[in-house]
């Protein structure tokens, strides 16, 4: 008996802290919602074209710096997180696949991994993007990637 409250405590304590450290970020998937959050909030809109079950560097830039809490208190505090995926694999619903290709045309994207930072006006139904400006894979981990976006985001009017 002893043995076995031993182990229960230890699986609750291994329960416990694997939800600790999973993110707390907020990554959209419908244009329209992050959106409305960036006017609402004010924030600049970070849109991340990728290709989730294929595109080794936008796992890299996913492992390196996304999953940091470096990049979770930046992001946090600077901007609306929209994800823009084109996987290979995995089934998307039409319409976010629709989307997400309407998405990547108007900002000429042609590889991955791209990340646009705009300013998003909503009239009405009428949506529209100010371009900032763009990066993608920026080797030096969480603090160098972090310094770029600074770098582009300070650059808006």
């Amino acid at each position: 008996m002893k043995n076995f409250l031993v182990i229960v405590a230890l699986i609750l304590s291994v329960n416990v802290f694997a939800q600790e450290g999973q993110s707390k970020l907020v990554w959209h998937t419908d244009m329209v919602t992050a959106v409305d959050k960036a006017v609402a909030e004010k924030k600049p809109l970070f849109l991340f074209f990728t290709g989730s079950d294929w595109c080794g560097w936008c796992k890299r830039l996913q492992a390196e710096v996304f999953f940091t809490p470096e990049f979770e208190k930046w992001a946090t505090d600077n901007v609306i997180l929209l994800e823009l995926d084109f996987p290979r694999r995995t089934e998307q619903p039409e319409a976010l696949r629709e989307q997400n290709m309407n998405i990547q045309r108007m900002f000429d994207v042609r590889g991955y991994p791209t990340i646009w930072f705009v300013t998003p006006t909503k009239n009405g139904t009428e949506i529209g993007f100010g371009k900032i400006g763009s990066t993608g894979y920026v080797n030096g981990g969480p603090q160098a990637w972090i310094a770029e976006a600074d770098r582009i985001l300070t650059t808006q009017p």
